[in-house]
């Protein structure tokens, strides 16, 4: 007599639950091709971080309120540099803000040209709608000053209060002045005379890095790109191109380069979001997953103590507690399942994030899934 085999319903909802983690399971496909440029960067090339601190006027009652200490210090030294003494105490307007302002300086940016920049609040400003950035200088991480900015601020937005009501939109604290920032001192790097120079890859990989010296070799038919390790290439400018430095490094960053990308699978469990790529896999596994539900009851009762007793009114608080666990399958996941039936199976099942979450990072714990797994 053979023993019965146990039969698995298809149609299970738990079933299909497992399955549709199985979108964590594709095929390792070619990488499409990307140009270098996207991919690196050259050493020293690169922008730099300015900031500055500042005052925004011209606000409709929405500025830092008397009580912020910096902001009416910092009206009265702009006030007393323009000859007007007033006492900080006297100071009572709310039209002023302080911010802090921050930019980018790009790489070759020239004295005269202009950039945008980031106006934040630092006080207890409720809005810089309608604000003007007063003269601020923005200085670098060595103290000298690289841009000036001052204009209009565009905060695309707004925060409108009456009658113990509010209503606001987007972030009205913080705004952008839009070409706003006057470069003053240029950054110096020069590809002059340049010999040799240094490509960075965004994401280092030894695969990928071996592959971009490869092309760069094979576009110019001789050996000028070596690999450092793997996220430096060192570039030797050939004879040819070494009057036009800018020529080379344009050939070089429209360059299509086929990344190695690295398994991954990003997970956020506050949000139950789940990114992954293509290049993830799994080794066969058995999965079983079952919801786990916990009710808590309490109910509020009160003892009366007997008549003519000595005993005071009580208030109880009971708690019952119960568990329910929906039945579950052990499925066994095997290798090779296209990308297709894995979305079809989603689809189908409406997985919740929350079990995908749990699911993978079992997988992952029990050695069968191949690729970092990281929380955010």
């Amino acid at each position: 007599m053979r023993p019965e085999r146990a039969r698995i319903d298809p149609t299970s909802p738990r079933l299909l639950c497992v399955i549709g983690i199985l979108v964590i399971l594709l095929f390792t496909e070619p990488a499409e091709a990307a140009r270098l440029k996207d991919m690196a960067s050259v050493k020293g090339v690169r922008p730099n971080q300015i900031i500055g601190y500042g005052l925004v006027v011209g606000l409709q009652g929405t500025g830092d309120k008397s009580r912020t200490l910096f902001t009416t210090q910092s009206l009265k030294s702009l006030l007393a540099r323009m000859g007007i003494a007033v006492g900080p105490d006297l100071i009572r307007v709310k039209n002023v803000a302080a911010v802090m302002v921050t930019a980018s300086l790009p790489p070759f940016a020239r004295a005269g040209s202009t950039i945008n920049a980031v106006v934040s609040s630092i006080g207890d400003a409720k809005s810089l709608d309608g604000g003007m950035l007063l003269m601020t200088p923005l200085r670098g991480n060595d103290g000298e000053i690289y841009a000036i900015a001052q204009g209009a601020i565009s905060i695309g937005g707004f925060s409108v209060e009456g009658g113990g009501a509010s209503v606001s939109q987007n972030h009205p604290t913080v705004g952008t002045l839009v070409g706003g920032a006057i470069v003053e001192r240029e950054v110096g790097y020069s590809l002059a005379g340049k010999r040799e120079f240094e490509i960075a890859l965004h994401e280092p990989d030894f695969t990928t890095a071996m592959r971009t010296a490869d092309s760069i070799n094979q576009a110019f038919s001789q050996t000028v790109a070596r690999a450092r390790d793997s996220g430096t290439l060192d570039i030797t400018i050939p004879e040819a191109f070494r009057g036009d430095v800018v020529g080379f490094l344009a050939r070089v960053e429209m360059l299509d380069i086929a990344p190695d990308r690295k398994a991954r699978i990003i997970l956020n469990e506050r949000t139950g979001t789940v990114v992954m790529g293509d290049a993830v896999r799994i080794g066969t596994v058995a999965v079983s997953h079952g919801n786990l539900t916990v009710v808590v009851n309490r109910t509020n009762q009160v003892s009366q103590p007997a008549p003519f007793s000595q005993g005071e009114t009580a208030r109880l608080q009971n708690t019952e507690i119960e568990t329910f666990e929906e039945k579950s399958h052990l499925s066994v996941i095997e290798q090779n399942v296209t990308i297709g039936e894995l979305v079809r199976a989603l689809n189908a099942m409406g997985t919740t994030p929350t079990d995908l979450i749990s699911i993978i990072l079992a997988i992952k714990a029990s050695g069968a899934l191949s690729a970092d797994v990281e929380m955010m």
